[in-house]
């Protein structure tokens, strides 16, 4: 295990170089923005992206866009920010432990003294609460919906404990805004919504196990399970699989989605995300290096581009 000492200043060991939490905000806030990932954005988007996908899908649906849509497409930017910080801040303080032995980590305001754990929990409320009132701007099946997802927020930080599949809850949480966006707009819950949430859980499996391959050392040395463990050496066998299952289920989403009420112009350009989608999960597997911690890190990052192109096609769907 690499025995890298806490930067002096602060700063994270995996955070950008120039992220903005480092170069502008004041310097009482960094240890809390750093909590919350506010210098590493990727995540953000990756909760963020299929809230938006379901939206997206939801309107293409019942072919009924409405003002309060705007809102709905906001309040996710916003609440996707919150929660994603809310929940990492969680994740560290149920990690402290793990993340102390961990070179990649140990750097984290926890770990490394910047904050305490209750400074930390009183961070994670405040967070958590402004999340709320974003929520309750919602129906009351959408708003139900969101407090049953802290359930999964709970458990995941523990996944990796008991289950070489951690991945898995990572992808229940972090899709869960496709089940309540689709929800938020249209009231109720449908089958392409829910198609729509397993392509997800699919595609997070891919890239968690690409990202989790970082820590492979380290983990085996404490006794933290991941798919990225698990797969080893046939990690990209495993890939390939997920790539499949994103882009099939989310396929079957688009037709579920479109095949009451859109054109076929419109089905057509909603297939096409999936699709090319695929392709850049693809290209992403011809460059993996298992070994390469900083290219895993790279293509990881990658995947917000990943999830931005069904979206853009998505889109086109919309006004076609």
């Amino acid at each position: 295990m690499q025995d890298l000492p806490p930067s002096p200043d602060g700063t994270v060991a995996d955070a950008p170089t120039d992220n903005w939490v480092d170069r502008y905000a004041p310097a009482w806030t960094r240890p809390y923005l750093r909590l919350s990932r506010a210098d590493r954005p990727i995540g953000t988007w990756l909760l963020l992206l299929p809230c938006w996908w379901g939206l997206a899908l939801a309107v293409l649906y019942d072919q009924s866009p409405r003002w309060e849509d705007i809102w709905i497409f906001i309040g996710c930017g916003i609440g996707a920010w919150l929660m994603r910080g809310a929940g990492c801040t969680w994740n560290d303080i149920t990690d402290r432990d793990y993340d102390a032995q961990v070179a990649r980590t140990r750097s984290r305001p926890i770990p490394s003294g910047q904050v305490s754990v209750r400074q930390a929990t009183a961070w994670m409320i405040v967070q958590a609460l402004l999340a709320a009132c974003i929520l309750f701007t919602f129906n009351w099946s959408a708003i139900s919906l969101g407090v049953l997802s802290l359930l999964l927020v709970t458990i995941y930080p523990f996944a990796k404990r008991f289950t070489w599949w951690p991945q898995v809850f990572l992808g229940l949480a972090f899709n869960w805004g496709a089940l309540l966006v689709w929800t938020a707009h249209t009231g109720s819950l449908a089958a392409p919504a829910v198609l729509l949430y397993a392509a997800g859980i699919a595609w997070t499996l891919f890239y968690d196990t690409i990202y989790a391959h970082q820590d492979t050392e380290d983990d085996a040395l404490i006794g933290v399970k991941s798919t990225a463990r698990l797969f080893g050496k046939n990690t990209a066998h495993w890939l390939r699989r997920f790539l499949m299952a994103t882009v099939g289920l989310m396929g079957l989403a688009v037709v579920f989605a479109a095949q009451p009420n859109a054109s076929i112009l419109a089905m057509v350009l909603a297939l096409a995300g999936p699709w090319a989608m695929g392709w850049h999960m693809a290209w992403q597997l011809r460059g993996l290096d298992i070994e390469n911690p900083a290219k895993c890190l790279r293509l990881f990052r990658a995947n917000r581009d990943t999830g931005m192109i069904p979206l853009f096609f998505f889109g086109l769907a919309l006004l076609a």
